[in-house]
């Protein structure tokens, strides 16, 4: 059985160190921040300058000023604080953040990420995802295993425009776990989602991929 939107943030969410500064994308990796631990101190930084985001507020504590990147509605917590945007791109820039949890399009079998536009395709904005591939320590996507069509997402090369080259260093997808020893190394398959086998990774990837799961 694939895993749910709320599992894959989960699963993504045990990527979390204490202390870390972390970056969550717009879709699915907005869902992580319900599902961080609570012993642990994290700070959630958005690229509009909110530094410090709690979880999704309720419905009758929604405050339309208080907005992601992604322009959702997100709560503060105690420790919340605001900068410029420049400043908050500073911080990135500055490879001052711990880990980026992003979305994708496609990643190739090297860590290349497309995630930003389909050539054709309305662009309403081109967000911080380039900066955020540069200048973070560690690049987490979090993505369907394939396409509403059925064409895979993690194939050979990316066919649609680059976000950045070999700077993945983790997919989770809703079928399974893939980890990059090194950027731009070999990909592994290192995790499966319950009741998911090899033949439908196989038959959902084109990819290249190593098979390292831990009954191995």
């Amino acid at each position: 059985m694939a895993w749910t939107r709320e599992e894959m943030a989960h699963r993504a969410a045990g990527e979390i160190r204490d202390g870390f500064y972390v970056n969550l994308g717009i879709g699915i990796p907005t869902l992580v921040a319900n599902w961080i631990a609570a012993d642990l101190t994290v700070t959630l930084q958005s690229e509009n300058g909110m530094l410090g985001m709690g979880p999704f507020p309720y419905e009758d504590e929604v405050d339309a000023d208080v907005i992601n990147a992604g322009k959702q509605t997100v709560s503060e917590i105690p420790m919340t604080s605001y900068v410029s945007s420049a400043d908050s791109f500073a911080m990135i820039r500055g490879g001052h953040m711990d880990l980026s949890i992003l979305g994708a399009m496609q990643v190739s079998e090297t860590g290349d990420l497309a995630n930003w536009m389909v050539p054709g395709k309305m662009v309403k904005g081109m967000g911080g995802a380039m900066d955020l591939v540069a200048g973070v320590k560690r690049v987490t996507v979090l993505m369907d295993h394939v396409e509403k069509s059925g064409a895979p997402k993690l194939v050979p090369n990316c066919t649609l425009p680059l976000t950045g080259a070999k700077v993945v260093d983790l997919v989770i997808t809703d079928l399974a776990v893939f980890r990059f020893a090194e950027r731009g190394g070999r990909l592994d398959l290192v995790e499966l989602a319950p009741g998911v086998g090899l033949d439908e990774i196989n038959a959902k990837t084109t990819a290249a991929f190593d098979v390292r799961l831990a009954s191995e």
